[in-house]
């Protein structure tokens, strides 16, 4: 009788044991005091922190986008996994919460395990610099359900607050300074226009050079991650708003309570080249509701604290909040 086995499937087990073996010392490396137990079993367990008078715990969820599409057709593989990271730990920061740890999923077509082992590896560099723990993950081979080479990511962070810093809109009040961290470039939102301008309107290639520097190598720079710089400034600042998908017009109102707008001066935020260029094409609207423009997170500070945090971190001024109606307004 005729035999037909799971890798006749397109589900190679072997493949998938050899890639948990690869990822094995990356995984470690991310682990601190209160990670319990080891890699391989059902579930991670992590041990919560001492400390906390109301602990509160934090959950965020995201994935990278399109732009997981320029690594595919790129063959560039070692960065996507610090997006990931990066997308859920810079929101629970804007929690005031600190990340624990981190679970992530991938699910392809077919297991390439250098490719997989090149992705696991920035995750885990994503986790050491957010300081969180890679505690698990899932591997999913699903032919059939992903077109050949293309592959899916999903990130999962909990982090931990004090339920008693958590509600920021009591800290936030007329007069507070505006605060731009800059981003390292477009991070992981928007990449269906990017690609859709570069790539078929403007019919850019990789290694196409813009501002000294191949394309590929400006929209594959990572997200960055603001975790040990909140981590500095905590005491120091009101709130702060992660400016992803809808810009600082659709982000920064998040934060802020129903009286108050917050006035942004356009001309004060160090806008990237990359942007400069993409300004050409795109209504200047469009490109704020879109893009970060070189802002990755925005800081609410209340003047007597803008010396310190100017002086601890790579911030800038770029407007301020006065009464009025809940928005962010671009002048």
């Amino acid at each position: 009788m005729p035999s037909v086995s799971y890798k006749d499937a397109g589900v190679d087990i072997d493949a998938g044991a050899q890639f948990v073996e690869n990822i094995k010392p990356m995984v470690k490396s991310t682990f601190d005091s209160n990670v319990l137990g080891g890699i391989g079993s059902f579930a991670g367990a992590y041990e919560l922190p001492s400390g906390y008078k109301k602990p509160v715990m934090l959950g965020a969820t995201d994935g990278v986008g399109t732009k997981l599409k320029l690594a595919i057709d790129s063959g560039r593989f070692d960065t996507v996994g610090i997006d990931l990271v990066a997308m859920c730990v810079n929101d629970l920061i804007c929690n005031f919460g600190v990340p624990l740890f981190f679970l992530d999923y991938y699910a392809t077509s077919k297991l390439e395990i250098s490719e997989s082992t090149a992705v696991v590896s920035g995750i885990a560099e994503g986790c050491r610099e957010s300081e969180c723990s890679l505690i698990g993950g899932e591997t999913a081979e699903m032919p059939g359900m992903y077109a050949p080479k293309d592959f899916d990511l999903a990130g999962f962070a909990v982090g931990i607050a004090e339920k008693d810093e958590m509600n920021r809109l009591l800290h936030v009040k007329a007069g507070d300074i505006l605060l731009a961290l800059p981003s390292s470039g477009i991070h992981s939102n928007g990449y269906s226009l990017v690609r859709k301008l570069f790539f078929e309107k403007l019919d850019y290639k990789f290694d196409t050079l813009v501002d000294g520097k191949p394309l590929i190598d400006i929209l594959l720079e990572p997200t960055k991650i603001y975790v040990k710089t909140f981590k500095k400034l905590k005491e120091k600042i009101n709130a702060l708003a992660h400016i992803t998908g809808g810009g600082i017009i659709e982000n920064l109102p998040r934060v802020l309570p129903e009286n108050l707008q917050a006035i942004v001066k356009k001309e004060s935020i160090k806008t990237l080249p990359i942007y400069e260029l993409m300004k050409s094409h795109i209504e200047e609207m469009e490109m704020y509701r879109t893009f970060n423009m070189g802002v990755g997170m925005v800081l609410v500070v209340s003047p007597q604290n803008l010396d310190f945090v100017l002086q601890n971190s790579d911030a800038y001024v770029i407007g301020e909040l006065k009464k009025g109606e809940k928005k962010a307004i671009m002048v």
